[in-house]
């Protein structure tokens, strides 16, 4: 296991990796019951999409783990389930089948995109201070999803974001404070695992508040449902709604994927001497493999969890953090009721840390450079407060582009960067009209 996984190489211990994976499960737990109440309401089964749900992260994440020996968990994609349900189906009036018809044929797409290295060739194309940027841009919007999950910013103060009162009104943000100062002090004090501890202590502590709830008839044990298997509806796949269907689906979940693993990359220091994310060819077949399976299965896109940083701030720097992770999606199909225990104010300070740890690349960005640090700026700025990766990466490249042309630097702008920008021009300009 050890030589497999080069634990030594990347100076990880099993424990360290365990710990890790664990982690990155209870932070994106939360997707095995928000990914089936969200599709149910197409009309699917809430127990067929769990399952499904369960299935396909464990399925995707355990390709991550033997083919791309990174620390990246794969589920169903927050944002790409909203858009197939409350957009393809309740609003376009299309069919659930036609929805996973189109996911089915954006996975092909990306792996034969993987296989030829084109997904790949786009990563490396990005300029290095965009990719340093990306980290920190995520780590300030999974900062930002650990304080919406518990209550703690909210629109309810007469703003347009602010703070709620720490009472026992708002019991879920006071345990999830609790929690971030626990979770902080065991950093501190350089307890191993102190993130994961933190989870498990602030479900604890939520007992008391009545944050963590425990059913009366309370059964950790359970029997899952079956799948839907290859529910496709091919009639309708050369209109034009299919394709406007389509290249959202792949614009979404392409980008959300590749800001992730810079994300990651540049956190565990998981890169080779050019500065590229180490097996990033493996990783993106892994996320195409994953929304194909996901779509036979019966869910939507599957794709790489930014929650996976939480993870490697646990100390996870290889594959078998994320073997641990698919273990855990498996269990979970028979213990549904006991992962459902833990709240969302127990994950949050997590969510909230990871922000801080991912803020260290943000020293080495030259900001006294406008041609470098202007684009970065608007990365960082977009990913939180347009509450997307993809939309961070897009403006970001754009800005790059614009940038390098007024400060007279076109021989620093890649070929490939001027396609990108090209492109994400082309994409606001179809969403303003589509």
């Amino acid at each position: 296991m050890e030589k497999f996984f080069k634990l030594k190489e990347r100076g990880s211990t099993v424990s360290k990796e365990i710990v890790g994976g664990i982690t990155t499960f209870l932070a994106m737990a939360y997707i095995l019951a928000v990914n089936p109440g969200i599709l149910s309401a197409t009309g699917m089964s809430f127990g067929s999409v769990f399952t499904a749900t369960a299935i396909s992260s464990a399925i995707a994440t355990l390709v991550m783990a033997f083919v791309a020996n990174l620390p990246v968990a794969l589920a169903p994609g927050m944002g790409l389930n909203a858009f197939f349900t409350y957009t393809v189906v309740l609003q376009m009036g299309c069919s659930w089948q036609f929805a996973l018809t189109a996911v089915l044929i954006e996975g092909l797409i990306f792996i034969l995109l993987s296989v030829f290295g084109v997904r790949e060739a786009i990563v490396k194309s990005i300029p290095e201070s965009l990719k340093k940027a990306v980290s920190v841009g995520i780590g300030l919007f999974i900062a930002l999803i650990g304080l919406a999950n518990a209550g703690i910013a909210s629109s309810s103060t007469g703003t347009i974001i602010g703070f709620v009162n720490f009472n026992l009104k708002n019991a879920t943000a006071l345990v999830a404070i609790i929690g971030l100062v626990v979770t902080i002090v065991l950093y501190v004090i350089k307890v191993p695992g102190s993130i994961l501890l933190g989870i498990i202590i602030t479900t604890i502590i939520g007992i008391p508040f009545g944050v963590t709830v425990i059913p009366e008839n309370f059964k950790p044990f359970s029997i899952p449902a079956a799948p839907y298997l290859f529910k496709f509806e091919f009639t309708n796949i050369f209109t034009v709604k299919f394709l406007v269907v389509l290249i959202t689906f792949l614009f979404t979940d392409m980008f959300d994927t590749l800001g992730t693993l810079m994300g990651v990359a540049e956190q565990s220091n998981l890169k080779d001497e050019k500065g590229n994310i180490k097996n990033c060819k493996e990783a993106l077949l892994a996320d195409s493999v994953g929304t194909v399976v996901g779509a036979c299965l019966g869910t939507s896109t599957v794709t790489s969890f930014v929650e996976s940083s939480s993870g490697v701030a646990a100390g996870a720097k290889t594959g078998l953090a994320s073997l641990t992770t698919a273990i855990l999606f498996l269990i979970s199909l028979f213990f549904s009721g006991l992962f459902g225990l833990i709240p969302s104010a127990a994950t949050a300070p997590a969510l909230i840390f990871v922000g801080y740890l991912m803020m260290k690349s943000v020293t080495s960005i030259k900001f006294d450079d406008p041609t470098e640090g202007i684009p970065a700026f608007v990365t960082i700025m977009t990913m939180p407060f347009a509450y997307s990766i993809s939309k961070g990466i897009m403006f970001g490249v754009i800005a790059y582009v614009i940038c390098k042309v007024a400060g007279k630097k076109l021989k620093d702008i890649p070929v490939v960067t001027w396609i990108l920008a090209l492109v994400f021009v082309a994409d606001i300009i179809f969403e303003a009209v589509k």
